[in-house]
């Protein structure tokens, strides 16, 4: 079976343990000796059906060897019948002209129609309805977030994340382990897991249970990886990948501290429809699973106090290329390497271009001499994303200032919690000097000079 490891995805939903036990379960029950070996998914490549043969031999320790001559391969997609058969192997189709192709089954399965079962297997069914897989089946195919291959944008490169995620672990905890309550911890969005394993090493949540929650692909993968190599002394730790918005995951006053660590504006930038209402979803949500006395804790980008205010942009054009033409990214072979020879000015315009494609936000300004007339919000946006050059398609999909630091304190208590005084907005200072005052600066349309505003926000809301 290829894309064997692929599960939860849009494509192969289900995991490979659970289509081998559907596969079992049909060789006892049709009386056929079956040998089923898991393949791990590859990039595109048009060597597929030899990867394929040589993984065979791997995962039977060499035991069994795949020819021409001992072989019928059974294949339903006719571009990887035709690497079979450069090989010499004899193809079979599996469905005849006429009959629904297992992509069609999926389909069926995701949209609630029984009738799949018509068209199934009775062990596929059986294993189907043990293990509640037409449910995992119809929470994949149809999240409106989650992309085919388990992940939010098909741009995005998690080894960057991952990297950046670990390097922030100690920093953000530092910020918030004197608010996190023992009991049952759950990190939202936790990405490799890395301040769940600050939360282990802490002695005061030892007999704590620690949750993760990752909707990608990619880094759940990583949180599990890391549980089995034995970097958790916590016998009570547990990861879903899940998308938080689909469902209830856990139950109503379960959990005792939540943790969202720069992942609240990727809600507000991925919501389906009006991105207040999801937002605001979003936390009703977490004060419904938050026990009494429970804490939601939250930190996060937000964006300036005044987000509508008028300013004035003055970007460096001397650091960088200056193009005349604003490129099409996606049609580039190396995008990353081309953003880099931008001048900050020059990445402005691409920003605005590619901006108001992905995030679908209006990003309005008009030119001034020098300078660049537009909303504070949309002046923050650029500046604190400018530098993502190695992830620029998918961080233009995101929007940092959605909501300022009032705004998500609305949001909280308008799900039910309460504010504590300990909650603030912050500047990130380092990011301020290193990066933006070199080569920016703001003012008022009478050239008043303006000190930077609120980067990122300290939320800690408790019930």
């Amino acid at each position: 079976m290829t894309s064997a490891n692929h599960q939860t995805t849009k494509r192969n939903p289900v995991g490979f343990d659970r289509r081998e036990a559907a596969i079992e379960r049909f060789s006892v029950l049709e009386g056929i000796r079956s040998l089923v070996v898991g393949v791990v998914d590859t990039p595109p490549t048009d060597e597929f059906a030899e990867v394929t043969v040589k993984a065979v031999e791997a995962g039977t320790d060499d035991l069994v060897r795949l020819t021409p001559a001992n072989t019928v391969v059974a294949c339903s997609t006719p571009e990887v019948s035709k690497l079979y058969e450069q090989l010499g192997f004899p193809v079979i189709g599996v469905e005849p002209d006429g009959t629904a192709r297992p992509w069609d089954v999926l389909l069926m399965i995701a949209a609630g129609n029984e009738q799949w079962k018509d068209l199934a297997h009775p062990a596929t069914v059986d294993v189907f309805e043990r293990y509640a897989l037409d449910a995992q089946v119809a929470r994949c195919v149809n999240d409106p977030v989650v992309g085919d291959d388990g992940g939010l944008t098909t741009t995005r490169d998690y080894k960057t994340y991952a990297d950046a995620f670990e390097t922030a672990a100690d920093r953000k905890w530092l910020q918030i382990k004197d608010f996190v309550r023992p009991g049952r911890i759950l990190d939202i969005g936790c990405a490799t897991g890395a301040t769940l394993q600050l939360v282990d090493r802490d002695p005061r949540f030892h007999e704590s249970d620690l949750i993760g929650v990752e909707v990608a692909r990619h880094l759940y993968a990583e949180c599990v990886h890391k549980k089995e190599q034995g970097l958790f002394t916590n016998p009570n730790v547990y990861f879903y990948q899940r998308n938080m918005l689909g469902s209830a995951v856990f139950p109503a006053r379960s959990i005792d501290t939540t943790l969202t660590l720069a992942l609240t504006h990727e809600i507000w930038s991925y919501a389906s429809g009006s991105r207040p209402a999801t937002v605001q979803r979003f936390a009703d949500a977490l004060f419904a699973h938050t026990a009494p006395h429970g804490v939601w804790i939250n930190s996060d980008v937000c964006g300036p106090d005044e987000p509508d205010r008028q300013v004035v942009l003055h970007l460096d054009d001397s650091d960088g290329d200056n193009p005349k033409h604003i490129a099409e990214l996606e049609t580039l072979e190396d995008p990353a390497a081309y953003i880099t020879k931008l001048s900050t000015r020059a990445r402005f315009f691409q920003f605005a271009r590619d901006f108001r494609r992905n995030a679908k936000v209006p990003f309005s300004y008009r030119q001034n001499g020098d300078g660049l007339v537009l909303r504070l919000a949309d002046a923050m946006d650029f500046l604190t994303r400018k530098d993502y050059v190695d992830n620029w398609l998918s961080e233009t999909h995101e929007q940092f200032c959605g909501l300022d630091f009032a705004g998500w304190c609305g949001v909280a208590e308008r799900a039910g919690f309460t504010i504590d005084p300990a909650s603030k907005p912050l500047r990130n200072d380092w990011v301020i000097t290193n990066r933006i005052a070199p080569v920016a600066a703001i003012s008022t349309p009478t050239g008043t000079s303006l000190d930077w505003p609120t980067t990122h926000q300290l939320l800690v809301a408790r019930r």
